[in-house]
């Protein structure tokens, strides 16, 4: 018999559609502080010089756009969070808000660089098309974000316990993971000559439980789970990760895989 849980009703009855994923930067900074250090390898990648202007698209807390200013560069940072366009202002970086697939700019960067933001934007023909516009002719759209198979076990538990549930967690899931050959097409064919586009595996060890990486990165599962049923249905998670991504030391490794490319403006 199959056991009864008492929000399913409600939880069934609420529309199966992608939510906007609310992000806390202090949170992200305790939880998630290996993404801008792990984007560095990035940064040298682009080879920022002194004087260039280059957009830092997806900026998040602007870390790294700070590291390019640092550098000599003239930075203006875009992200949809409110949050980390503020969190990014304090730091002194040029933040805006705005949707990286709604972007306003023409002809006026050498370069646009992206960390770890790419996935949470899934119609990545128009973020092409809004980077290759506002590149000048010959800049360059470096990046790195998930690609396919990214945090696949992650995904898998999460929708394993949805389907405990009767529900469907296909339109639930926020992120775009393409595979080399994709994306390098939608390059392509957006205007660019791609230099270099590497899928790769990259085992993130995290700081803290498994718990803290789903309470900031997973909203768009759990945003239909009343409030006093989320810790049940996290710690259900949680178990089946338990045999997946946990070590013999009760360490935490996420299934990371990522996409880093460098392509030019034709």
């Amino acid at each position: 018999m199959q056991e009864r849980v008492p929000w399913l009703e409600r939880f069934q009855a609420m529309p199966n559609q992608k939510t906007n994923q609310v992000w806390d930067p202090k949170r992200y900074a305790k939880e998630a502080g290996f993404v801008s250090a792990l984007g560095l390898p990035v940064v040298e990648l682009l080879a920022p010089k002194s004087g260039e202007r280059i957009l830092d698209l997806g900026c998040g807390d602007g870390t790294l756009a700070l590291k390019l200013m640092e550098i000599g560069c003239e930075v203006v940072g875009v992200d949809a969070s409110s949050e980390f366009v503020a969190a990014a202002r304090e730091k002194g970086v040029d933040a805006r808000r705005m949707d990286g697939q709604k972007l306003l700019f023409d002809h006026e960067f050498d370069a646009v660089f992206s960390n770890a933001a790419l996935h949470w934007m899934t119609n990545p023909e128009a973020v092409i098309a809004g980077v290759h516009t506002a590149l000048k002719p010959s800049g360059r759209f470096v990046g790195e974000f998930g690609g396919r198979g990214n945090v696949a076990r992650i995904v898998e538990a999460l929708n394993q316990t949805l389907r405990e549930y009767d529900v469907d967690p296909g339109p639930l899931n926020p992120w775009y993971f393409p595979s080399a050959d994709e994306y390098g097409m939608l390059l392509t064919e957006g205007g660019f000559s791609v230099r270099e586009l590497t899928l790769f595996s990259r085992p993130t060890p995290l700081s803290e439980d498994i718990l803290g990486w789903l309470n900031t990165f997973a909203l768009n599962f759990l945003a239909s789970v009343p409030a006093d049923d989320r810790a049940a249905f996290l710690e259900r998670v949680r178990e089946k990760l338990t045999r997946s991504i946990q070590d013999a030391r009760g360490k935490w490794i996420a299934d990371y895989v990522r996409l880093r490319f460098y392509a030019t403006r034709s």
